[in-house]
């Protein structure tokens, strides 16, 4: 338990979510970033080429999720 405070526990718990959300914004089912992009795209992408697109950035944020919750002392690095 690296928490001293409640204060930091929620900053943790926003931060997860926040990470949590954005992960969930580019991944299938619902990856609604990615069908925002599909609108802007040119008609010769498809939305198979996006969601293939998508794997690094997913696996980076899955990444530092697991770090997060491994270490939470990571996200108070750049507030103290």
């Amino acid at each position: 338990d690296g928490f001293t405070s409640s204060n930091q526990l929620l900053i943790w718990v926003g931060v997860l979510l926040a990470l949590n959300l954005q992960t969930s914004f580019l991944s299938p089912p619902f990856g609604f970033s990615l069908f925002y992009l599909k609108g802007v795209a040119p008609p010769e992408i498809t939305t198979g080429h996006l969601y293939r697109g998508i794997i690094p950035f997913v696996l980076i944020q899955l990444v530092f999720l697991i770090v997060i919750i491994l270490f939470p002392e990571v996200v108070f690095v750049f507030i103290d």
